[in-house]
């Protein structure tokens, strides 16, 4: 910049221009120059954004196109005009130094925002790395990233607070001792949040997909988004609930992925029997042992009955409402709608069977 300086100083002179205009001039054009090499600069490294694009799209990894994607490479060079101008202020400023002193803080201030900007851009790249499993992993760089913005931010205020202020970042983060108290007070949910999606992601409590119920919060979905302070469930009415993961922490919530992880899904019906119709048949067989036969030989030669597990229709303690069968059994299916079309079929042959071996189904009819 000094060698532009003199060039132009000197074609100044040559062009007749008196020694008071030739600063003025100078000045202006060496300002200009800054804005033109600055602009040069990021237009520059704007070319390079189609060629790295091209070069990580022909790999076959998948990261590289996660993490320089094009609004990662803009955001970088949105920060190079900025230091370009920073470094030649000096060169250009050097008779005006109060303007030097507020360019200078304004363009580190612009420099600080952008890199950090850039930064948290690039860190939530790391987001769309997504496999075909959510593991606990994946969980992980969600809750790392979380903080990582936090801790970002954070160390921005106070840069930018140390450059208005002309003080070194060391001596405010020194002075943030004496109110740390009062942070933790101000931040406490937001504290409580992070500690607790770190125990659910630590022990795999939720992960992403899974079906959760969280009667203190209404929900009863899927989980679509795992968050540093929420946790996205979609109901099946398409409806968007977003819990604290204070409150599945603290609180109780079931989750429904060891029965769907399942090859298929437990099955408990009862009928009550009524005393009286329970009798001998004529090859001395009790007519209800006949029927608890039949149903489980029944059952086992269902399609949609696993007859490899447990297929049980039993007996339990006697009430004063009749004798109580139970049906134990699993089906195939996962999903709500043919698994409760299923019981249904089973349990409607059930009671229409019951007739056929003589037993009635206990019923209490209301008094007259």
């Amino acid at each position: 910049m000094n060698t532009i300086k003199i060039y132009v100083e000197q074609l100044l002179f040559q062009t007749g221009l008196s020694s008071e205009l030739v600063p003025i001039v100078r000045h202006i054009v060496l300002v200009l120059v800054t804005i033109a090499l600055a602009w040069m600069a990021g237009w520059v490294c704007k070319l390079f954004i189609p060629l790295i694009i091209k070069v990580t799209q022909r790999t076959e990894a998948k990261w590289d196109d996660a993490l320089f994607n094009e609004r990662v490479l803009r955001s970088v060079c949105q920060i190079v005009p900025a230091i370009v101008i920073y470094s030649l202020l000096p060169s250009v400023f050097f008779e005006f130094q109060v303007a030097h002193e507020v360019l200078a803080q304004l363009t580190a201030i612009y420099i600080t925002v952008m890199a950090t900007r850039s930064i948290i851009t690039f860190a939530d790249s790391l987001s769309n790395l997504q496999s075909d499993y959510h593991t606990a992993r994946q969980q992980y760089l969600y809750t790392f990233i979380g903080v990582l913005k936090i801790i970002l931010i954070f160390i921005a205020v106070i840069v930018v607070t140390s450059i208005v202020i002309k003080k070194d970042p060391s001596t405010l983060l020194a002075g943030l001792g004496a109110v740390s108290a009062i942070l933790m007070l101000a931040f406490q949910d937001t504290i409580k949040g992070v500690v607790a999606g770190i125990r659910l992601t630590s022990n795999e409590m939720v992960s992403i997909g899974d079906r959760i119920t969280v009667p203190a919060a209404g929900a009863d979905g899927i989980v679509e988004e795992i968050r540093l302070t929420t946790v996205k469930v979609r109901n099946f009415d398409n409806t968007i609930i977003t819990v604290s993961p204070t409150t599945l922490v603290d609180g109780s919530f079931q989750n429904w992925k060891g029965m769907k992880e399942n090859v298929g899904r437990k099955v408990v019906r009862k009928l009550y029997m009524d005393f009286r119709s329970i009798t001998v048949d004529d090859e001395g067989m009790v007519n209800l042992t006949r029927y608890r036969l039949h149903m489980e030989k029944w059952l086992k030669e269902r399609d949609d009955v696993l007859s490899d597990l447990l297929v049980m229709v039993h007996q339990l303690d006697a009430t004063p409402t009749g004798l109580p069968v139970e049906f134990v059994f699993w089906l195939k299916m996962q999903d709500v709608l043919p698994y409760e079309h299923a019981i249904s079929e089973i349990m409607e042959y059930a009671c229409a069977e019951a007739p056929v071996f003589g037993l009635t189904i206990y019923q209490q009819f209301p008094e007259q």
